[in-house]
């Protein structure tokens, strides 16, 4: 499977919880298979999402899900220690590792090789660490949000890219929705 076979598969999941996706491709495959107010989709800032997420968790009581890829979460480290020493019971971190910067072109991250983020997590502090393959995301997901503590949950799957069409919504008009549905 590929990330885009994932999205759609736990879309249904997705559906009325505060999810913080991705930037690039990620959130252009999110938002063409299942749009929702409550999805706030990267438009920049490479390596983020996982701590807007953390912050947006600490700052309220819903169920927070961070879609995020091994590229961004290699590239900012040191959310790891934040989230494994701070991270709130609503907080679940999915990073789907593909071992690739996908929305970049496909070259290879560190994960393709030795480097092992779920390993990487442990070591970080972050108590619930779950690795899973393609296939089980869904399920791992669900269990996730039904075990009230954060979660990171490593889903290792194939590199590739859905054809999806570019997020043409304003980026104000993302966050003024977003913001309303976790106001709601």
């Amino acid at each position: 499977m590929i990330r885009s076979e994932i999205l759609k598969e736990i879309a249904p999941i997705l559906r009325d919880q505060l999810v913080v996706c991705n930037i690039g491709i990620p959130s252009q495959e999110l938002h063409a298979i299942d749009d929702q107010p409550s999805n706030f989709y990267m438009l920049g800032t490479m390596g983020l999402a996982s701590s807007i997420g953390l912050g947006l968790a600490l700052a309220q009581p819903k169920p927070v899900i961070v879609i995020d890829g091994d590229g961004s979460i290699l590239t900012n480290l040191g959310t790891l220690p934040t989230i494994g020493n701070n991270a709130p019971g609503n907080y679940v971190l999915m990073i789907i590792d593909n071992g690739s910067y996908g929305s970049t072109g496909d070259q290879p991250t560190y994960t393709s090789q030795r480097t092992d983020l779920a390993g990487m997590a442990r070591a970080a502090g972050c108590a619930r660490v779950v690795e899973v393959q393609d296939k089980d995301s869904g399920a791992a997901l669900e269990e996730a949000l039904a075990s009230g503590e954060a979660t990171v949950l490593v889903v290792k799957c194939d590199s590739g890219n859905a054809k999806m069409p570019v997020i043409t919504m304003d980026p104000v008009v993302i966050r003024d929705r977003f913001m309303k549905a976790v106001a709601g």
